[in-house]
């Protein structure tokens, strides 16, 4: 499925999510709607430090609705480190960055081999 965009939302949400974790990381997997990614979650059994957050793909249910993934970056930069691109590979089209100060510019889409991407934001 082709994703279209993000609901104003569930953005505006995972923003909150990261600038209430900092200044750990916090991680999350996007799940889509009809090619509109509305939801996320948690993944169980997530790790997170100052410095990453990780968790066991095996705790994931098997979903065809992952669009990609969510992350916050504490220490600000807004592209995929090397981790993120192993990461990326294994989960869904779209990820997220987001950094602080957690506002309306402060988050980047790449696509699983790092290369920047457009969002749409749906209202």
């Amino acid at each position: 499925m082709e994703i279209r965009g993000i609901r104003r939302e569930c953005l505006d949400t995972l923003r909150a999510v990261g600038k209430s974790q900092h200044p750990r990381e916090f991680v999350a997997v996007l799940r889509e709607t009809d090619g509109i990614i509305e939801e996320f979650d948690l993944a169980p059994g997530t790790v997170v430090t100052e410095q990453s957050a990780g968790f066991s793909f095996e705790m994931m249910p098997l979903d065809v609705h992952t669009a990609g993934s969510a992350h916050s970056h504490p220490s600000g930069p807004l592209r995929p480190s090397d981790a993120d691109l192993r990461f990326f590979g294994r989960m869904g089209k779209y990820h997220l960055i987001f950094g602080p100060p957690y506002g309306e510019g402060d988050w980047r889409v790449f696509r699983r081999d790092g290369t920047p991407a457009e969002l749409g934001v749906i209202e």
